[in-house]
């Protein structure tokens, strides 16, 4: 059957339009979204630490990570200050990078591709730093998801604790297809 013979048939057998089903939202019933992306995060296997301006940033993270030298600071420094190492992206100790926003139900922050200057920084990293805004906390994903939107035309992800697996005799292995470890800076007034 000719190519033309087989799109006519699709053509022909092609169903109505149906209308999209009504989405059903899913309000959070969390009081206190601050307190909860806390454990959530903990629970993931990272660390949170709340400050409430970006100033105090790279001295905690020197402290929360001493000895790592080849740290790419790409929040509050240009790219191009870490050329030399973002043009070998084995060699990162430390990345830093900013989340768009935050669910406080799982942990999970979402980058946007802008936001990571190379889609493999935030997985090629040994520790991996994210600063999230605390005007950004959503309840749960579904709250996440509304407010994305045009956010998802283009590649994002959310990344919720270091990596972590673990095989069928149940070994947990951290650090084995990503970053070891998480480090979430929450900033805001009173947190």
């Amino acid at each position: 059957m000719s190519r033309e013979k087989i799109l006519e048939a699709i053509k022909k057998n092609k169903p109505a339009p149906k209308e999209l089903p009504e989405v059903i939202g899913f309000a959070s019933t969390y009081t206190n979204l601050t307190i909860t992306f806390a454990e959530s995060i903990r629970k993931a296997g990272g660390e949170l630490i709340t400050v409430q301006d970006m100033t105090s940033i790279p001295a905690r993270i020197r402290q929360a990570l001493p000895g790592m030298q080849r740290i790419a600071d790409l929040v509050n420094e240009s790219p191009d200050t870490y050329r030399h190492l973002l043009n070998d992206p084995a060699s990162l100790e430390v990345v830093v990078l900013k989340g768009r926003l935050a669910v406080a139900e799982n942990g999970a922050i979402w980058l946007h591709e802008s936001d990571c200057v190379n889609r493999v920084y935030p997985f090629i990293t040994q520790h991996l730093v994210l600063i999230v805004e605390q005007h950004t906390l959503v309840g749960n994903m579904h709250e996440a998801y509304v407010i994305m939107g045009n956010m998802m035309n283009s590649y994002g992800v959310f990344i919720a604790g270091p990596s972590k697996t673990a095989d069928i005799e149940q070994s947990l292995v951290i650090g084995a297809h990503g970053a070891r470890s998480l480090l979430v800076f929450l900033v805001g007034p009173g947190v």
